[in-house]
């Protein structure tokens, strides 16, 4: 039954009850109408929390009142002081409808007046929606501005989500599913499974799959935007002044004012400056929704999106190459990230190392000729692709901003922020991909987000922790890590005081099947004396996300050696490989398993 309904019925009962009491006989003894009111006291309090103010109360002045709604709003919702007034009429056990009821709202006052909301959100991705949603939930009214710029080359566009959910974690990983799926069901035959040698996949058939789905979460989000009352604003904006922005809409500009704004406009795919990019390549911005096979296909940048890229596309059937100008997955362990690369080359796809392009020309018959040059011998080379996918890293989405009228500092393309996420202007704040210096991943983004908005709106006083943050790179054999890697615990704590505990692994699963487990390789990176705190976790191979979750919140949390080798690990597993883990690489052994249960 809705709350409405409910408090309809609710006040014909009451009003019918009273009536009786007052008409009977008995009506001169007030008790009746005592019993009464102790009867729906409890029902009376939470659904009609205005009842239960006193005649003092009403009898307040409006600007009082909203005063008086204000403070309670802030103390509510950081969790102190009690009172009917804090409550909020309905919560369901199973969704947060707070913001949909009574809470009142946050109306900031200066000398310059009212603005329009409390909160203005640029930005309508992973940490633009989560610190919207949080706010609204802590009692701030708010809008949030989005607007996608189609691609240059395909005209690509997409709805409210951002890049995780359009044109990043979700289709990549879906992707990364299917392919899998592909290598899975060659396998089953060893498996005693018959299995037709013709199946192949349907590119167009996948995509279609993929954009459905990108599109049921769009809907999705809309909904519980416009139910959680924030209002969307399908618009590209720009700063007039710290406090005021200008929209661009369909229906014409609008001016919009705001006591804050936290800017979360993310990044997108650079292209590079040679002839015959940006005319000629695509990102990963289309390739998810590319309306053709994507062929033989030059991949150019060796980050994680390069080579993700690159491992579907093998695995659905396709030609790709990788490009390489200097190192593999920058930024990540260098022992790992060379297993990485090993690992795809062993499946046939070929990389081209110390290699850039020069030129990209498109040739009579529709395929590109690509050229380039290795930087450390001078040589020179090209030839034809069916595609060419740049992955050469993100620029900040910093140019329509009008930042500088606003006064907020920028460094290359993106936004410096302090601890608690505030650029140089006090009332503007950046969260998510756009912040200079922080990972760029979407997890971060929606808890630096939220609890912005809980700093902001709430009482609370958290912030956000960038250290120490797992993160997985789905190639074909997948690698996870979280904290330091190898290099910088040398660089922090020198060689001499660390340890590396690491060794190789058999899958059970790869048996049968006869899959390779040559970089099927884990490691932790440790104090050497000590309690030997861990500093690190690095794993390659299968379901690697997966794996490498349940142990980051115990490096959090201090975990040891000690603690690690003692915990008992599920058997057979490849999570348990770390609890087996006992050769060093100080020690020169072998880390080779000769069993896996012995």
């Amino acid at each position: 039954m809705s709350l409405t309904l409910w408090n309809s019925r609710f006040s014909v009962t009451f009003v019918r009850q009273c009536s009786t009491i007052l008409t009977s006989s008995s009506s001169s003894n007030p008790a009746g109408i005592q019993q009464l009111l102790h009867r729906y006291g409890s029902s009376l309090s939470s659904s009609c929390s205005s009842s239960n103010q006193s005649q003092s109360d009403r009898r307040m002045s409006g600007g009082q009142q909203r005063a008086s709604h204000d403070s309670t709003a802030v103390s509510g919702a950081a969790g102190g002081g009690g009172g009917a007034a804090n409550v909020p009429p309905f919560q369901h056990p199973h969704c947060d409808r707070q913001a949909m009821y009574d809470q009142p709202v946050r109306k900031q006052r200066t000398k310059g007046g009212n603005y329009d909301y409390d909160l203005i959100v640029i930005g309508g991705g992973s940490a633009g929606l989560a610190c919207a949603k949080e706010a609204v939930q802590n009692g701030a009214r708010v809008a949030c501005l989005d607007y996608v710029k189609p691609t240059p080359t395909w005209g690509t566009k997409w709805g409210v989500g951002g890049t995780c959910v359009n044109v990043g974690c979700i289709p990549k990983k879906l992707m990364h599913q299917a392919s899998l799926l592909g290598e899975a069901v060659h396998e089953a035959a060893a498996y005693g499974w018959n299995v037709d040698d013709k199946i192949k996949p349907d590119w167009g058939k996948l995509v279609q799959s993929v954009q459905n789905h990108i599109k049921s979460v769009n809907w999705v989000t809309r909904v519980d935007l416009r139910d959680k009352k924030v209002e969307y604003i399908n618009g590209l904006g720009s700063f007039v002044d710290p406090h005021t922005m200008l929209t661009k809409l369909k229906s014409g500009d609008r001016t919009i004012t705001a006591q804050t704004f936290v800017i979360a406009v993310g990044g997108r795919p650079r292209y590079p400056d040679i002839p015959g990019a940006v005319e000629y390549g695509i990102t990963s911005d289309d390739l998810f929704s590319l309306d053709r096979e994507p062929g033989k296909t030059l991949v150019v940048g060796a980050g994680y999106i390069g080579l993700e890229c690159a491992g579907f596309l093998k695995g659905l059937g396709y030609e790709p190459t990788v490009m390489v100008r200097s190192i593999v997955l920058r930024g990540f362990d260098q022992q790992m990230a060379e297993l990485v690369a090993s690992s795809m080359e062993e499946r046939g796809i070929p990389f081209l190392r110390k290699t850039v392009p020069l030129s990209v020309e498109k040739q009579d018959d529709g395929k590109l000729l690509v050229r380039f040059k290795n930087v450390e011998t001078g040589e020179e080379g090209e030839d034809t692709y069916d595609t060419v996918l740049w992955a050469v890293g993100r620029k900040g989405l910093v140019e329509d901003l009008n930042l500088p009228n606003a006064g907020v500092t920028v460094q290359k393309d993106k936004i410096p922020v302090d601890s608690q996420e505030a650029t140089n202007v006090a009332n503007i704040y950046a969260v998510g991909d756009i912040i200079y210096g922080k990972p760029e991943l979407t997890p971060v983004a929606v808890l630096a987000g939220r609890l912005l908005a809980r700093r902001l709106y709430g009482g609370s006083t958290q912030r956000m922790d960038y250290a120490d943050v797992a993160t997985t790179v789905f190639t074909p054999l997948e690698y996870a890590c979280v904290g330091l890697s190898e290099e910088e615990a040398i660089k922090l704590h020198g060689a001499d005081e660390v340890e590396i505990f690491h060794g190789y692994y058999k899958p059970t699963e790869f048996f049968i099947p006869q899959k390779s487990v040559r970089y099927c390789y884990l490691k932790a990176v440790a104090e050497r004396h000590g309690d030997q705190r861990v500093y690190g976790l690095h794993y390659l191979g299968p379901v690697a996300g997966e794996v490498i979750q349940g142990f980051a919140a115990a490096l959090k949390s201090g975990l040891t050696i000690n603690t690690l080798i003692n915990t008992v690990g599920i058997h057979p597993t490849t999570a348990e490989e770390f609890t087996r883990l006992q050769i060093t690489k100080r020690s020169g052994l072998d880390p080779t398993p000769a069993s896996c249960c012995s």
